[in-house]
């Protein structure tokens, strides 16, 4: 079995595989006690093999390479540019988070090249994968919790207020007024992010979206035309089994 561990800024996603099928899941927030979080999950799943991480928060690595060691007795393989199995050309490979090579080599195994991912997470990226299926850069913005609670810290009139579709564009009170700003204003900064990349690229990339926001945004615009809240666990998956491949390989 396989444990596969998402380590986002905000939270941090758990899922156990029996093969391609996956059997389990929950998710903690980041700043939760990890070691408690695998206990649990061990004592469920004493036949957890293999685990493959991707994290974006250096400061909690530790703390589960530790925890799967003592309670797994398992050495956790990390996504890396290295051995995410898709070729980077950006100026630093290295300082691609793991998780948008993980969702660009999942995209890649259901949509055919061009591609551009958008990630609701605690920022909201934008990944290009381009015609030679490579991974060619993207585009990094606030995320939308984030700016809605920056708006409401800021500004002492404007109080915190839930990210929803609003009826309408022009609000006619203070709530409605700040959801249309940020549920049109993303729906704006969505569509001309993504039709820039597609004038630059000089071709008209699939869109795939996920993250927490997704559907909520997919209903917003014609742009986005598929919806994968598994991708990245998807292609924690995927990229576990080419390295166990390219093992089984090397090992005959």
């Amino acid at each position: 079995m396989l444990l596969a561990i998402d380590a986002g800024n905000t939270n941090i996603v758990f899922a156990v595989y029996d093969g391609e099928a996956q059997v389990d899941t929950c998710r903690m927030e980041t700043t939760g006690k990890i070691p408690e979080s695998i206990n649990e999950i061990v004592k469920q799943y004493p036949n957890i093999t293999d685990v493959i991480i991707s994290s974006v928060v250096p400061k909690v690595n530790e703390a589960i390479e530790k925890s799967c060691a003592y309670l797994l007795k398992l050495d956790p393989v990390f996504v890396t540019h290295e051995n995410a199995g898709i070729e980077v050309v950006t100026d630093k490979p290295d300082e691609v988070g793991a998780d948008r090579l993980v969702n660009a080599v999942a995209a890649l195994n259901d949509q055919q090249a061009p591609i551009v991912i958008v990630d609701f997470g605690t920022a909201t990226t934008f990944d290009v994968v381009d015609e030679k299926g490579r991974y060619a850069g993207g585009v990094i913005s606030p995320g939308i919790n984030l700016s809605m609670q920056a708006l409401h810290q800021a500004a002492a009139k404007l109080p915190d207020v839930a990210v929803e579709k609003p009826k309408n564009v022009i609000g006619k009170n203070t709530i409605d007024a700040m959801q249309s700003g940020i549920y049109w204003g993303y729906i704006g900064l969505i569509e001309g992010t993504l039709k820039r990349i597609a004038d630059e690229m000089g071709a008209t990339p699939k869109v795939i979206a996920t993250g927490g926001l997704a559907p909520l945004f997919e209903t917003g615009t014609q742009m986005i035309k598929n919806v994968d809240q598994e991708l990245t666990m998807k292609g924690l998956v995927q990229i576990h089994n080419q390295l166990s491949q390219s093992e089984g390989r090397m090992s005959a």
